[in-house]
C-alpha cells in the first residue's frame, strides 16, 4: 500500500503526465497534488470535477443504474483528463491531466487503476 504523495508521484510517472490531484469530491478540495500543467489550477480543477463526478453519480441513480463508477474521461484537443474514482472510499478521485500527444491512453488508464488499487486513504 502506497501514500498520497509516493502515488502522485508514480502517476507522473504516466507518459505524457502533466498533473495529478487526490480529490474529495464532497468538498471539492485536492488533498494533494503534484505536477504542475500549463494553464491548469489543479486545485481549481478539483472543484470543478468534483462537481463532474457527483452529476454523474446523480445521473447513474436516476436511471436506475447500480453500478460502480469506475472513471470518466474528457478528451481536448491537446490534453486528456481522468478522474478515476476509488473503489474502497467513495468521494475520493484521481484526476489525472496528460499530454494527448505523448499519452497511450489504454495504459494511462492502467496505470493510475493500478495506483488507485496500492493508495491507502
Amino acid at each position: 500500500m502506497a501514500d498520497y504523495q509516493s502515488s502522485l508521484n508514480e502517476a507522473m510517472q504516466i507518459d505524457g503526465a502533466l498533473g495529478v490531484a487526490l480529490v474529495d469530491s464532497q468538498s471539492g478540495m485536492a488533498l494533494a497534488t503534484a505536477g504542475n500543467p500549463d494553464g491548469i489550477d489543479l486545485s481549481v480543477a478539483a472543484a470543478g470535477n468534483s462537481n463532474v463526478v457527483q452529476a454523474k453519480m446523480r445521473t447513474m441513480r436516476d436511471l436506475g443504474l447500480n453500478q460502480k463508477l469506475e472513471d470518466i474521461l474528457i478528451t481536448l484537443e491537446t490534453q486528456y483528463h481522468i478522474i478515476r474514482t476509488f473503489s474502497r472510499e467513495e468521494g475520493i478521485f484521481l484526476y489525472l491531466v496528460l499530454a494527448k500527444a505523448k499519452a497511450n491512453l489504454a495504459m494511462a488508464r492502467f496505470k493510475l487503476a493500478g495506483i488507485e488499487r496500492q493508495l491507502v486513504i
